[in-house]
Order: C-alpha cells, then sequence, then structure tokens
C-alpha cells in the first residue's frame, strides 16, 4: 500500500507503526494492497481550522477523514483518501481513556480509514458495528 504519511504537528508520531496498522487495515478490508491513502498529523490551530470548513463545527477534533475513491471491482487499486488525526487531542483523549497516546492514534487512524470506506456511527447501530470492527482491527494488528 502507498501511505503517504505527514507530520506538520509538532508531535513525535509512531510513523512505522501508521504504515503497517494502516496496511493491515487495507487488507483486512480486502481491498487491493496497492491502495493509497494519506495520513497527515496537525497541531490543535490546524485541526481546528479543517474542523471549522469541513464539519463547520467549532473546536479541533481529534481525526477527520476525506474519502476519494472506493474501488468498483475486486483487485481495483484506487486513492481511498486522507486521514488527519491531532496528536494533542489524542493524548488528552488517551489520558481520560487511560491508554497511550499511541494507542489512541492507532484507534484513530483506524476510525478514520474506516469512514473513507464508508462507516458512520450516526446512530447506534452504526456505531456499534463501526467500533466494534476498528476495536477488532487494531487488536489483531497489535497481536501479529
Amino acid at each position: 500500500m502507498s501511505v503517504e504519511l505527514t507530520n506538520r504537528s509538532g508531535a513525535l508520531v509512531p510513523e512505522k507503526q501508521m504504515h503497517s496498522l494502516l496496511d493491515f487495515g487495507i487488507t483486512y478490508m480486502e481491498l487491493h494492497p496497492d491502495c493509497a491513502i494519506s495520513l497527515t498529523f496537525v497541531d490543535v490551530t490546524e485541526m481546528e481550522e479543517l474542523h471549522i470548513k469541513w464539519m463547520d463545527e467549532s473546536g479541533p477534533t481529534d481525526v477527520l477523514s476525506f474519502p476519494m475513491d472506493l474501488p468498483e471491482h475486486d483487485g481495483e487499486i484506487v486513492t481511498l483518501g486522507d486521514i488527519v488525526i491531532a496528536p494533542a487531542v489524542a493524548a488528552k483523549q488517551a489520558k481520560d481513556a487511560g491508554h497511550s497516546t499511541e494507542a489512541e492514534i492507532y484507534i484513530l487512524a483506524t476510525h478514520g480509514l474506516l469512514h473513507i470506506l464508508g462507516y458512520d456511527h450516526a446512530d447506534p447501530d452504526e456505531e456499534k458495528v463501526m467500533f466494534a470492527l476498528q476495536e477488532k482491527i487494531v487488536k489483531e494488528w497489535s497481536q501479529k
């Protein structure tokens, strides 16, 4: 898979693990391994600007996803889209959840990937499916 990773956040991020996790997630979701995805880490200010511009919501968020293409048939290679994560927001959430910032970033990257692939959590049933799947992907990836 082609993961383009950019870090403009000023924080250290687990770059090697992000490549591995997204590769695993793409394979897990039965997509062609050469599908491309962009992952960008940004600071709180930039995330807030993106959140306002694209979601019309104030304040920073943890992760945003921008879908591009989905394969129309098995084996098609496409550019899936962009995932943007704010490590500072992830760090706060990790502390509140009682796990590491890296673990939170893994959850957020997987969450972003699932959004790109059309999953959502607007209603309780969708949320249950999406969150169970993201947990399963992160857990299986971390045990490999």
